[in-house]
């Protein structure tokens, strides 16, 4: 009995030490998280929007008079984005939209980068005022300026041209901060190296350092284009002529009151179709900015 009482008490033990490390499966009670049930909630609250968003953009306008709840009766259709395709009108403000945001970019990246290069590796004199006059510039808003510009803008012409909507944007403070901090996490030992091999600073820039802050740039490109592809108030300042529209203001433009119920399915369909861009550029590459904030918070 003793032999059997003590077996008893070891296989119990043993599966109690076996339970500590047991997998829960999702239809376990213990697998419902209140942090998932809450994170599922607040997602479904977020994405509500946008898929009212869609509804609307496949429903006719006519049946929109009769009331909201019609976004969830049968039928839908495709009429409003076949009709975004016969409006050339909207074909520009989306081109102009890319065009902005593509060379916005490039530019950014650009000085960005050489910017961030010369306050990491470089010395020179006031490098530390002129690095602290930069980042000040991250706490002037845009409507403090906005009337100086507008006036220098109007002295040299650049208004309802592309480099008026794109210049004020290569002014970036964050970008400037980003890559020196990456510039910095890179040990100077590999700057040390490839000077041994005869490197020139231009080569070491070029082919050993920048490949190196891969991550930091597709950040911060990621960021700079949402940035200049959600842009509203210079892009509404700066273009009055309906051809040099971007898609934001484009749309903002095509009815004066969002809440008459006359053509809010084509205004949908116009949101929805702008946003496509976006959406891709950020399914695409949103990994790299989780691998750049791990980086970031590295410390060599």
């Amino acid at each position: 009995m003793d032999t059997v009482k003590m077996s008893t008490k070891t296989n119990i033990k043993e599966d109690q030490g076996k339970g500590r490390y047991k997998t829960f499966r999702p239809g376990s009670q213990k697998a419902l998280n209140p942090w998932l049930i809450l994170t599922i909630i607040f997602s479904l609250l977020m994405i509500a929007p946008f898929l009212w968003m869609v509804g609307l953009s496949l429903k006719d306008n006519q049946e929109l008079m009769l009331g909201s709840d019609a976004v969830f009766h049968f039928p839908y259709t495709l009429e409003n984005y076949v009709n975004i395709f016969h409006n050339s009108l909207v074909f520009q403000w989306f081109i102009n939209s890319v065009i902005v945001s593509l060379f916005m970019t490039l530019g950014v990246l650009t000085l960005s980068s050489l910017a961030g290069y010369a306050f990491a590796r470089l010395d020179f004199p006031l490098k530390n005022v002129i690095f602290v006059v930069v980042l000040m510039g991250l706490a002037v808003p845009e409507q403090a300026v906005i009337i100086a510009r507008h006036q220098i803008f109007s002295l040299l012409h650049l208004h309802n041209t592309y480099a008026g909507l794109i210049l004020p944007g290569l002014s970036a403070p964050f970008g400037v901060f980003l890559m020196t901090q990456f510039f910095k996490a890179i040990p100077k030992e590999i700057d040390e190296a490839a000077i041994m091999d005869n490197a020139s600073k231009f080569k070491i820039f070029f082919k050993v350092l920048l490949p190196l802050t891969i991550p930091a740039q597709a950040t911060l490109a990621i960021l700079t284009f949402l940035t200049s592809w959600n842009d509203y108030f210079w892009p509404m300042i700066s273009a009055t002529d309906k051809s040099m529209y971007t898609i934001t203001v484009g749309i903002a433009s095509s009815q004066t009151n969002f809440a008459q119920t006359e053509g809010l399915g084509y205004l949908s369909s116009q949101a929805i179709f702008s946003a496509i861009p976006i959406i891709l550029v950020y399914i695409f590459f949103q990994r790299h900015i989780v691998t750049a904030v791990a980086g970031g918070a590295v410390k060599q």
